[in-house]
């Protein structure tokens, strides 16, 4: 995964300019044709957003929020071999200054032994198969859709 540090321009809801979106695009097509890319999407300023604390009494915050530097402002998640690969294609990425981080999200072979790493993969999947690709001329503003999940065959 590879988070976007927000800054004050996407804070303050500056888009990128129309030249900036070409070489967004540019790139995200390299990832995609390469087959690396999972999914990708800028996000909206904190302003329209929310932060919830977890546990018995949650706490619910609306934005916006004063710390940018805590902020995302985007993501991609791709999918490569190792981190060096991961580190070569995010030094083509176009922008501005900013900043990019590089993280590895946890599969089922990377949890601790005191959980069912086969439960676990199998609920994921099941979760991962009920989105797909969307395909046609609304394909460019986002790529993934929710379709519905397959139903059990009937009980004999």
């Amino acid at each position: 995964m590879a988070p976007v540090k927000a800054n004050e321009q996407p804070e303050a809801g500056v888009m990128p300019t129309e030249a900036g979106l070409v070489e967004m695009h540019k790139f995200n097509e390299q990832l995609i044709n390469a087959g690396i890319m999972l999914a990708g999407e800028g996000l909206h300023p904190s302003s329209k957003g929310a932060r919830s604390t977890t546990g018995r009494k949650p706490v619910v915050l609306d934005g916006p929020f004063a710390e940018t530097k805590a902020l995302i402002a985007g993501f991609w998640m791709v999918q490569v071999k190792s981190k060096e690969e991961c580190i070569e294609w995010f030094k083509r990425c176009p922008g501005g200054p900013g900043t990019l981080e590089i993280r590895q999200v946890f599969d089922a072979g990377s949890l601790s032994d005191a959980v069912d790493p086969l439960a676990v993969t199998a609920r994921g999947v099941r979760y991962r198969d009920r989105y797909a690709p969307r395909e046609g001329p609304e394909s460019s503003r986002r790529r993934y859709q929710r379709v519905p999940s397959p139903r059990p065959p009937p009980r004999v």
